[in-house]
């Protein structure tokens, strides 16, 4: 199942970071400018440690399903994905909002571009990562 998950954690992090240009570099650039004064220049973020991030948090979403979570299904991954997805969308969106200065806007769409990001993880890895196989007689088939 090891094999499972790091090909989920390769996957799920090319997805996160597909959406997070299409969304951090482009839909939200101009919310982004409006409130310039809370965030870095461009030439001063880390852009290798937010990949590094992004990789951890990815392979600590897949591992949890990979070995948490049964059954293993598309169904149980989007379950999951769904919960995951709406706390931590709760916690960065809207708990953001409650001590930084952001517009509401800006906390709304951070909401749900993590509930996309991690439905989207619930469902690839329920229908990349399977129930190891039974054992019998200390083979397993």
């Amino acid at each position: 199942m090891f094999k499972q998950t790091l090909l989920a954690t390769v996957i799920v992090f090319i997805v996160w970071s597909l959406i997070d240009f299409l969304v951090h570099g482009m839909l939200l650039t101009s919310a982004y400018q409006e409130t310039a004064y809370l965030w870095r220049p461009e030439d001063q973020m880390h852009a290798l440690l937010m990949s590094a991030v992004t990789l951890v948090f990815s392979f600590c979403v897949v591992s949890i399903y990979s070995y948490l979570i049964a059954p293993k299904s598309v169904s149980t991954g989007l379950k999951y994905g769904l919960i995951l997805g709406i706390g931590v969308g709760t916690a960065v969106g809207i708990g953001s909002f409650c001590y930084m200065p952001i517009p509401l806007c800006l906390a709304g769409a951070w909401f749900g571009v993590n509930l996309v990001e991690i439905t989207a993880a619930g469902i690839i890895v329920g229908y990349m990562v399977k129930e190891p196989a039974t054992q019998i007689g200390g083979s397993s088939f």
